[in-house]
């Protein structure tokens, strides 16, 4: 049989371009090269696409983007020439690409817009299409979706550049400190603060417009944070439901990628009853976003043991010591594994 040819795109125009590199690092380590022809491209900070031919570990050190193993590249949105176009001296070449799976983190990579750009190029897309990654990054809409099928969500306002102060402080009035201060579509904790007192909220709110033109602000919630592992389209499997223990502060970026102060515990420290209600409202989540294929679905655990949506992460981190493919290990799925069937599932899906 011939190999899948699988585009792995790696990189990005995003704040989350050096998780990418981790992630997407660790992907290429643990494909099967038996089963996939792997096709490795790479994007840079300023949004460029390059044909990289070089070695991998070159990506997690950002020493990629070389003369001798880079080419530019673009999509072929010309339905007979399914894949890509490589400059090649004053010459094209063209290269087939069955399949493309995107290791890219927060904007301009998670949020619909490559998965949009690899359906109009006839590309099969890995993961969550245009409209649920779109709608997973966008925080107060999928609040909105999902607390209209009756799952509790945090109380939030939202905030653009032309805000009224007063809603601001009837908003707070009314919910009380701690606070979050987030904007809309970013991830990996960037521009995010736990705001404790009026004094700290105007700064917040600056620093979160600085990642967006769309910032919420966030009921901060009592209890603790739990992530479910989903796999699948129709019929989800999911991972053993791990829990994040802080000692101090917020699981910001630097605690999600040093763990400096804080632990995650796999499986949760919770009851199997627990766990069984949050593995089932991550996968109701799932389904009323439209996700498929794979994504980390995070909750709250409040004092009364409510669950409360947070959000989902359509392409979460994917080095081999991750949450998500750290979930599926408990659960007796290898990463090796996870990877062969996120891709088998759009495969299938053909």
């Amino acid at each position: 049989m011939s190999r899948l040819t699988v585009a792995v795109i790696f990189g990005g125009e995003s704040y989350e371009y050096g998780v990418s590199l981790q992630s997407s690092t660790s992907v290429l380590q643990h494909m099967d090269l038996d089963k996939y022809h792997v096709v490795k491209i790479g994007i840079d900070r300023n949004g460029s696409w390059y044909y990289y031919d070089g070695p991998i570990d070159l990506i997690v050190k950002d020493e990629w983007n070389q003369k001798q193993y880079v080419r530019s590249c673009f999509l072929s949105f010309n339905k007979e020439k399914q894949g890509i176009i490589v400059e090649n001296g004053n010459e094209m070449e063209f290269f087939k690409i069955d399949l493309a799976f995107p290791i890219l983190h927060g904007r301009n990579g998670e949020d619909g817009s490559v998965q949009g750009a690899l359906q109009l190029a006839h590309i099969p897309c890995v993961g969550c299409g245009v409209l649920a990654s779109s709608l997973c990054m966008d925080k107060s809409r999928a609040h909105r979706l999902v607390a209209s099928h009756g799952i509790k969500v945090p109380a939030f306002l939202e905030l653009k550049d032309n805000f009224i102060q007063e809603d601001v402080d009837v908003f707070v009035k009314q919910v009380g400190f701690p606070l979050f201060v987030k904007p809309v579509k970013a991830g990996s904790s960037y521009g995010i603060s736990r705001v404790e007192d009026r004094n700290q909220l105007s700064q917040a709110i600056a620093y979160a417009f600085e990642y967006d033109n769309v910032v919420v602000i966030e009921q901060g919630i009592s209890g603790f944070e739990v992530g479910c592992a989903v796999l699948g389209n129709q019929d989800l499997i999911t991972g053993c439901v791990d829990e994040i223990e802080l000692s101090q502060g917020f699981f910001d970026f630097e605690e999600k990628y040093t763990l400096k102060t804080s632990k995650i515990h796999v499986p949760a420290r919770i009851s199997e009853e627990l766990s069984e209600r949050v593995k089932q409202t991550a996968c109701e989540v799932y389904r009323i976003l439209g996700c498929e294929g794979f994504a980390r679905v995070d909750l709250f655990i409040d004092e009364n043991q409510e669950l409360i949506f947070n959000e989902v992460n359509t392409i979460p981190g994917f080095t081999s010591h991750s949450r998500y493919p750290s979930m599926m290990k408990k659960a007796g799925i290898s990463f090796e594994e996870v990877i062969d069937r996120v891709i088998t599932l759009k495969e299938c899906s053909l």
